[in-house]
């Protein structure tokens, strides 16, 4: 027992030793004293300083130019309700995995709603893949019927060769064939009633401008235009905003006809 009371008065004894000294040197500078995390004042202090730290490296944003880009988004090509009479963006009951980024709702009969403004956004990309090509290089296949008023006038305006009941088969690819010729773009409106000139292209290594509809799939094109692409209209709108895109980046001087000549006026207002 006596020794044990000794062992604890000799702890108490270096305990108390090394406080002084701990005392002493932080009299004399040698180490400084530890901060306490609840002195709020200090902990500010600190916060505000690595805040401006941070402001310091973060560069400045023009939010002039953001907000030039935000309008050139909204600018449509058409007003939005001439987009919605034309039924362009009613897709189909199937919506494959390669649309349904660009399906924003089903409709209650499960029909599947797309986006008019990726319409749009990709409706100018196409034009501006288009107007690279001189009317020469490019054809337009479109084998469904009700396409077939808005393909034709699409040529008549752009010079842009179109097929649209029957595609020569081997067209791109067989030396031989008469009716032989080498586009180098291909607008295709849709892939899988349009499939053997879309085949070509692919085997060709020529650039596809494809109109998919909620049920296409989408892995061989090169460029592609979310739409209804069964409706006389909304083919017809398509080929309208094609042609007059064209036109106006190629400069091409022919006189644009109206819309509803590409739609059919009186549908478009039954619509």
């Amino acid at each position: 027992m006596v020794k044990e009371k000794k062992t604890d008065e000799e702890d108490k004894k270096i305990a108390k030793a090394v406080k002084v000294a701990k005392k002493k040197e932080i009299k004399e500078g040698k180490e400084t004293p530890k901060k306490r995390t609840s002195d709020r004042s200090v902990l500010l202090k600190e916060l505000k300083e690595k805040a401006k730290k941070l402001a310091e490296k973060i560069e400045g944003v023009n939010t002039e130019e953001i907000k030039e880009e935000l309008e050139k988004k909204r600018e449509l090509l058409i007003p939005l309700d001439d987009y919605v009479k034309t039924g362009i963006h009613l897709g189909t009951k199937v919506i494959t995995p390669d649309m349904k980024k660009f399906v924003y709702r089903r409709r209650a009969d499960s029909i599947g709603v797309l986006n008019t403004s990726l319409i749009d956004e990709h409706i100018k990309k196409a034009i501006d893949e288009l107007a690279k090509h001189s009317p020469e290089e490019v054809i337009l296949v479109c084998k469904r019927e009700s396409g077939w008023v808005g393909a034709k006038l699409f040529e008549e305006l752009t010079g842009i060769k179109t097929f649209t009941k029957k595609f020569p088969a081997g067209m791109l690819t067989n030396l031989k064939l008469e009716e032989f010729y080498e586009p180098e773009l291909l607008i295709i409106c849709d892939s899988w009633i349009d499939r053997n000139a879309l085949g070509d292209a692919v085997r060709t290594n020529k650039t596809r401008i494809v109109l998919c509809d909620t049920n296409n799939f989408t892995r061989n094109a090169s460029l592609i235009i979310p739409c209804n692409n069964k409706g006389s209209k909304s083919l017809g709108l398509i080929f309208y905003l094609l042609a007059r895109g064209y036109i106006e980046k190629r400069k091409i001087k022919v006189k644009m006809p109206l819309m509803n000549s590409f739609v059919g006026e009186e549908e478009l207002q039954a619509a």
